[in-house]
């Protein structure tokens, strides 16, 4: 684990859990719902990740489904900023920008409605974890698309084994990239 004295680290850090063997044999997964039952835990959380949205300049903070809800919209209540929901296809009602993905087996859409970003827009991504970066990286093409500019990608756990780093930093554009805790 990396560690960043600016973090509440070890309070977030016991309250995730790990829980071998799931979805399937030989992944661990990492279960956050401990520390988002954990009022002081997530509240820490909630102040970290609304600094780390201020202090990028941030005037919209963009959720994308379905724990990066759970998370983003405490943190742009916090940081007085708007909440823009990122939605799988077919789940906004109206106009929406859609944008299609790889996944490793075959591909998904996420949409975003364009009416609520604006030009004048910089959005801080907000998701639980940051895995392949393939849902991160659709949704900064959506936001741009959308005409807002990217104000950075901001996770509670990034899984350093996995490409997702990698991915993203070329679509950032020099936008941070900020996780909480790589494991």
């Amino acid at each position: 684990m990396t560690e960043d004295p600016r973090h509440p680290h070890g309070l977030l850090l016991s309250r995730i859990r790990d829980v071998p063997d799931y979805p399937k044999p030989g992944v661990l997964f990492k279960d956050i719902t401990p520390l988002l039952a954990d009022p002081v835990a997530f509240s820490a959380l909630t102040d970290t990740l609304a600094e780390l949205c201020l202090s990028n300049g941030a005037t919209k903070i963009a959720g994308l489904e379905a724990r990066g809800f759970i998370l983003a919209a405490p943190v742009a209540v916090r940081a007085g900023l708007g909440f823009i929901p990122v939605r799988k296809a077919g789940k906004l009602p109206g106009a929406t920008l859609k944008q299609a993905y790889e996944l490793e087996y075959g591909t998904a859409e996420i949409e975003v409605h364009a009416e609520d970003l604006t030009a004048d827009d910089r959005v801080m991504v907000i998701d639980d974890v940051l895995a392949t970066g393939g849902t991160a990286e659709a949704s900064l093409e959506l936001i741009r698309r959308a005409g807002a500019s990217v104000a950075g990608v901001a996770v509670l756990m990034e899984l350093g084994f996995l490409p997702g780093r990698a991915r993203l930093e070329p679509v950032l554009d020099g936008a941070p990239l900020e996780a909480l805790i790589t494991v």
